[in-house]
């Protein structure tokens, strides 16, 4: 073999080798990608379910609170909304209630709507007024929803099982009708939904209950996922909150993410593919003892200095002591590495401490700091154990604020919002020993234990007392008024706790009227 002949060796072995681990390393990225990819859309599309099913319900709790008066606002959409003409671009509803209260004024003087004047007692003209103050205050609670969520489209269905035609009464994308050239919003626009292709649609109507799952659309607002909560007020299904999100934006960012950690990978694999080929580089040089003394001195010391030194015995133009060059770079480069190593697993602890801190927020209500509906349920959870072995000394309180959407109407939510804020720390000053949970807009439930649960009668007897008289020095808001009920839990009647709970309901609703009656006499 002669002189010029014998470079070829090494370079066939060294082009064999990086194919086997050009191949090795496109198999890794395709599986990884793929894999990565599909876990990704499953947690993505699971995500979007739990989203929209949010959104539905937060959407449908708020129309539930308003209860007959929704109702009253739906029969009157249903039957006249072919007849009214309500701006197109309105930004806000406060006109048209000052208008309805303009024209109420001046036909009822000195009468309080809803107490000495019924709806089905107005005159059409004060009727139609309320009617577009309402529409127009639904309409933008919706839009407001579908920007704070950033959901592409929201709508409320009122539904015709007769004919399977859907009304669609609240429309979260707007519809223009031009009149004597005037631009107002189009009602009443229906359509037929095939009950074989909106079959989650129909199952929650005739369910009056949210479905698993969701439907796929492709439409104006691109490929969306659609989600459907009944909204039931006093037990009857009155039409369907639907939500809708898009996911073709986030799979190309899915895709993306996917492509960039393949990237990393690939960046790893390779370095990592560099030094094995050096490693068997190596064996084929003739200064391999010396090398691989350096590496052991290195293995055993951990000592960075050591690169200095490979460099000073590996001074040439060679291979070896090209290899020599490379291997000190590696030393620095694991000291690097470890040194990310070490902050990138600070910052995984750091992420781990935030998630915990955000499991916390999970069950904390955002306005009064208290417990949410999701630890309440939790906490349902356990007692419904005790009681299942005998450990059952427990009872309810129910706590419902009055005249919430009156105060928001005439204050502002913001003063509502302060409201709930002083009714919840009532709450929880009179029933110190026990968990204070806030259920729903303006409803609170106190598990009574200890000492609350022994002297129920007294706190509630104090609870009433600072409810039911108010300092007449400040505002409405400042001294919310708000009705109580409790249930002690008794084996005799009490089957589960839902069972108390009813019982506790229903004793809220009682003191409700009560108060109701005291205020008319």
């Amino acid at each position: 073999m002669t002189n010029t002949e014998k470079p070829k060796q090494p370079k066939s072995l060294l082009r064999k080798i990086s194919l086997m681990f050009f191949i090795y390393t496109v198999i890794v990225l395709l599986v990884t990608g793929v894999s990565t990819y599909v876990s990704q859309l499953n947690i993505y599309r699971q995500q979007c379910e739990k989203d929209i099913r949010n959104i539905g319900q937060y959407l449908s709790t708020l129309m539930a609170d308003d209860g007959e008066d929704f109702k009253t606002y739906q029969q009157y959409y249903m039957d006249h909304c072919n007849e009214v003409n309500i701006p197109y671009d309105f930004d806000e509803y406060q006109t048209a209630l000052d208008h309805f209260w303009e024209l109420y004024e001046k036909e009822y003087p000195g009468q309080a709507f809803g107490v000495d004047v019924k709806f089905k007692d107005l005159s059409p003209e004060v009727k139609e007024a309320y009617f577009i103050y309402f529409h127009e205050y639904w309409l933008l609670a919706f839009e407001k929803a579908r920007e704070a969520f950033n959901i592409p489209y929201s709508y409320y269905l009122v539904m015709k099982p007769d004919n399977y035609d859907v009304v669609y009464m609240i429309d979260g994308e707007r519809t223009e009708k031009i009149v004597n050239n005037n631009s107002y919003l189009y009602l009443g626009d229906e359509y037929y939904n095939d009950p074989e292709k909106y079959k989650i649609l129909w199952d929650t109507w005739f369910t009056g209950q949210t479905q698993n799952g969701f439907m796929e659309f492709d439409n104006f607002w691109g490929h969306t996922y659609a989600y459907y909560t009944p909204l039931v007020i006093d037990g009857e299904t009155m039409g369907i909150v639907a939500t809708e999100i898009d996911v073709a934006t986030v799979n190309h960012e899915i895709l993306m993410n996917t492509l960039r950690q393949l990237l990393s990978i690939m960046a790893i694999i390779c370095c990592g593919n560099i030094l094995i080929m050096l490693a068997i580089y190596h064996l084929f040089l003739k200064k391999t003892k010396a090398l691989e003394r350096e590496v052991r001195r290195y293995s055993e010391e951990k000592d960075v200095m050591i690169a200095a030194q490979i460099e000073n015995d590996f001074a040439g133009n060679d291979e070896i002591s090209s290899l020599g060059h490379q291997f000190a770079s590696m030393i620095l480069e694991i000291d690097t590495h470890i040194k990310n190593l070490i902050q990138t697993s600070k910052k995984l602890e750091d992420t781990r401490q935030k998630a915990n801190a955000m499991n916390e927020l999970a069950n904390k209500d955002a306005l009064t700091g208290i417990r949410n509906k999701n630890a309440y349920d939790k906490e349902v959870s356990v007692i419904e154990q005790e009681m299942v072995h005998g450990k059952s000394e427990f009872g309810v309180a129910m706590v419902d604020m009055n005249f919430l959407k009156r105060i928001n109407d005439t204050y502002g939510h913001d003063k509502g919002n302060l409201a709930i804020q002083k009714l919840c720390k009532l709450v929880c000053d009179t029933f110190a020993h026990s968990p204070v949970f806030r259920i729903g807009g303006d409803e609170f439930v106190v598990l009574l234990k200890g000492n609350d649960y022994q002297k129920i009668s007294e706190l509630a007897a104090s609870f009433n007392q600072v409810v039911e008289n108010p300092d007449p020095s400040k505002e409405e808001w400042e001294c919310p008024g708000a009705a109580l009920g409790y249930a002690l839990y008794d084996s005799s009647i009490d089957n589960n706790f839902a069972s108390v709970f009813k019982r506790a309901d229903q004793a809220m609703f009682e003191k409700k009227r009560e108060m109701k009656a005291l205020r008319e006499d």
